[in-house]
């Protein structure tokens, strides 16, 4: 078959649907490499395009997982080819004070986003136990730290647990060199990523319960009950902006000052990056009805709340978690 016919017809309708059995373990794989969800996708949406107009070179000299992980890294790679790495706030400053005004929004490029778990996890919840620390925004964002190729020999390695050849062979590299190269990604990552994980288990009542006491303290405004779920180094956090608030006391200053627009929220549970999350609502000028505010992520650490993260582009994060435009009062 020639190259014409291929990107024509493209391969058997069973390659193809063998190509979307990979989907998510790619698109999860994309989302550790470029920090966004949205970027993860086209990825793999590029990935698939790439390899149905070249199936007819594959002839299975490897197997189709190391295939498409091969075409996805060299995606990657290139879509890092910029001056920036996504971030988190408290990666580019130091804490805010609570009454700081708000500084001026930085572009959506800046930013780690959030992943829906549907896009990253594959049916089966013993994966989801496996893959889901490396999924959470702290393990992303300190990736975010290390070089394009480290990134990958990183991920390659010691989250798919590819072996140095099949690593050597998807970024065209020497065993030697991948070994080399992971052993100073993995030296960048001990001096950047938190040292006590972010830990979350549904099933675990106590975690349930804190959670729970969480969506009760905000959705009551009730900063007193709040503070007692923070951790004492908490952090709070709004992309697009930069500013970010450390410390119980601060943050609740800050919602009662600045943040106070959100006052009578509503909640809705979403599940994101492997973490407690919600859909967040904010009341509007008309009764019963509540708009987008944010994609609310929060980070455990034991029986407290280490993280409050709050995504504010709503006009693209709500679509993509498949949330509604507006939540009303239940009848």
């Amino acid at each position: 078959m020639s190259d014409a016919t291929t990107a024509t017809t493209g391969p058997d309708p069973a390659v193809l649907a063998e190509f979307e059995t990979h989907r998510r373990e790619l698109c999860a794989y994309a989302y550790r490499m470029l920090g966004s969800s949205f970027e993860a996708e086209d990825a793999v949406q590029e990935t698939f395009t790439r390899a149905w107009r070249s199936y007819d070179s594959f002839e299975g000299r490897a197997s189709l997982r190391s295939w498409l992980y091969k075409i996805a890294t060299n995606i990657c790679l290139d879509m890092l080819d910029r001056p920036q790495s996504r971030a988190r706030p408290m990666d580019l400053n130091g804490p805010g004070r609570p009454d700081s005004p708000l500084p001026m929004p930085q572009p959506d490029y800046v930013w780690i986003e959030p992943i829906p778990n549907a896009l990253a996890f594959g049916a089966d919840p013993a994966d989801h136990a496996s893959i889901r620390d490396t999924l959470r925004l702290a393990f992303v964002a300190a990736c975010q730290h290390l070089p394009a190729t480290q990134r990958a020999i990183l991920i390659m390695r010691e989250v798919l647990r590819f072996s140095a050849g099949e690593t050597a062979e998807a970024l065209m590299m020497s065993p030697a060199s991948v070994n080399s190269a992971l052993q100073r990604a993995r030296a960048t990552m001990s001096k950047v990523q938190p040292k006590v994980a972010d830990k979350f288990d549904e099933t675990d009542p106590d975690q349930r319960k804190l959670i729970d006491d969480f969506v009760s303290a905000f959705e009551a405004y009730d900063m007193d009950a709040l503070t007692t779920l923070l951790k004492a180094d908490v952090a709070l956090s709004m992309p697009p902006f930069d500013l970010w608030i450390s410390g119980p006391e601060n943050v609740a200053a800050f919602m009662l000052s600045t943040g106070s627009a959100c006052r009578n929220s509503r909640m809705v549970p979403i599940e994101a990056n492997g973490s407690p999350a919600f859909g967040h609502y904010k009341p509007s000028e008309e009764p019963g009805v509540w708009v987008p505010w944010s994609i609310t992520v929060l980070e455990l650490e034991g029986d407290t709340i280490a993280g409050l993260n709050f995504f504010l582009d709503t006009q693209r994060l709500f679509p993509l978690f498949g949330l509604e435009p507006e939540w009303r009062e239940p009848v």
